[in-house]
């Protein structure tokens, strides 16, 4: 049988289509994920994202630690409540996990990783640990909550803690506060505005049930998964896994080449790589013809081929749009969709956020 959020009889009375995703019951959508969508960009939806993996990193070389596991640098964690967003790599350079680390006020760390490498991140952040003073804890039983879209943080305001409402309000993108057990960081997955809050299992379905009655729609991983594309946003395992570099999936500022003797894991294969130039770019495609683009699509240009990492129909455009990697020459490509080569675009991502379109 599959894991099963705190929320997944919610979900299930809800009337929800669940389905299987890494492992885990969730639903897909509630009715309609066209409709889910829209509302995410328009107004305020919320998502279960319980099955992301919430660890808990202290002792005395927790920042040691971290500067050995990430590429990006939690040194620019000076203020607590601030997170950063990173790669943790292997020697050779590939994307074990792409996660947020936020600086807490004990001097500790807080890190949420995927839910569908909950077991690798697990195993490669114990091993990792090995010489230093650190204590690496998994978060167990929390229900996680992303509420999303223009209104959110206005609707979900009055839901919080009194004692929590002006730090919550206050807050910058990539900044958390917390208080009376509950976690809110300013942060998302869809391109909009909102919060990931983290909070007891014991009091997600009330707290689920409080942003209903507040107008905020429940969504499904459907619609996440066209915001966040729609956001240009990078999918793990699609746009990049262990086998991917940053620099092969426009991560690439994710990676703090400073100071330069810091060796966080995978550097020097990073290192040669950026030296040696790069083979392949990470694009934005918009199709020109009919059809959708889908991931491990062929893209056909006369510098070389690429593949299609990410595709969908884009509800906000009224468009296929993808994420792809193409020879880093490239100016013009086709798209191999079903055997036929449709002409497609090549672009700059984001395509849309906060409800603009940018293309």
């Amino acid at each position: 049988m599959a894991n099963r959020t705190p929320l997944y009889q919610t979900h299930v009375d809800a009337g929800a289509r669940m389905v299987d995703f890494g492992g885990w019951d969730m639903p897909v959508h509630y009715g309609s994920q066209m409709d889910e969508h829209h509302v995410v960009r328009k107004d305020a939806g919320m998502f279960d994202v319980s099955h992301m993996t919430v660890v808990d990193v202290s002792g005395p070389d927790a920042k040691a630690y971290l500067q050995k596991l990430l590429a990006n640098n939690v040194e620019r964690l000076q203020v607590p409540g601030k997170g950063l967003y990173s790669c943790m790599l292997n020697e050779q350079g590939g994307v074990i996990d792409d996660l947020i680390t936020y600086l807490r006020a004990d001097g500790s760390y807080r890190v949420v990783v995927n839910a569908a490498t909950r077991e690798a991140d697990l195993q490669w952040m114990t091993q990792q640990a090995g010489v230093f003073d650190v204590a690496v804890e998994p978060a167990n039983d929390y229900v996680m909550i992303a509420v999303q879209g223009p209104n959110a943080i206005a609707k979900a305001l009055p839901l919080l803690p009194e004692t929590l409402r002006s730090d919550a309000e206050k807050l910058m993108p990539f900044q958390a506060c917390e208080a009376i057990d509950l976690f809110v960081a300013r942060t998302g997955y869809t391109g909009e505005d909102g919060w990931e809050l983290v909070m007891p299992a014991s009091q997600g379905p009330d707290f689920w049930a409080a942003l209903v009655a507040a107008g905020v729609a429940p969504c499904g991983l459907g619609a996440r998964d066209t915001l966040r594309l729609e956001a240009g946003m990078n999918l793990y395992g699609q746009d990049m896994d262990a086998g991917i570099s940053p620099l092969e999936c426009g991560l690439n500022w994710t990676v703090a080449w400073e100071p330069a003797e810091r060796d966080f894991n995978g550097r020097a294969a990073l290192e040669a790589q950026r030296d040696a130039g790069p083979g392949f770019k990470f694009v934005g495609l918009l199709l020109c013809g009919r059809g959708i683009m889908r991931h491990g699509q062929k893209v056909v240009s006369p510098q070389g081929d690429g593949q299609v990492t990410s595709g969908t129909f884009s509800p906000t455009m009224q468009q296929t749009i993808a994420l792809a990697r193409v020879p880093a020459d490239a100016q013009e490509c086709q798209v191999d969709i079903r055997g036929k080569l449709i002409d497609a675009k090549i672009v700059k991502a984001p395509f849309v956020r906060k409800g603009e379109v940018l293309i």
